[in-house]
């Protein structure tokens, strides 16, 4: 099972991390993958000044955003 992790710090936060997790519980259901990725928000992954963090499986992604979300998704979700 993949971990997917999103933090959901004060910087985060204000960049949009909230309407991040909506879309990628969005593409989890719509692709069926809710027992495969689990999705969890997490708290200051260090990077505040690259916009909206993910960490999967222990890497980090920087500058996420809800109109690139998916694109992020396609390429390290459904590919791997």
């Amino acid at each position: 099972m993949k971990t997917l992790s999103v933090c959901v710090g004060s910087s985060c936060h204000l960049k949009g991390a909230y309407e991040v997790i909506r879309e990628l519980q969005r593409l989890l259901q719509e692709h069926q993958l809710q027992g495969q990725v689990e999705l969890k928000a997490t708290f200051c992954l260090g990077r505040c000044q690259s916009g909206v963090t993910l960490e999967l499986d222990g890497v980090l992604y920087t500058s996420i955003t809800k109109e690139n979300v998916g694109k992020f998704f396609n390429q390290w979700i459904l590919t791997k």
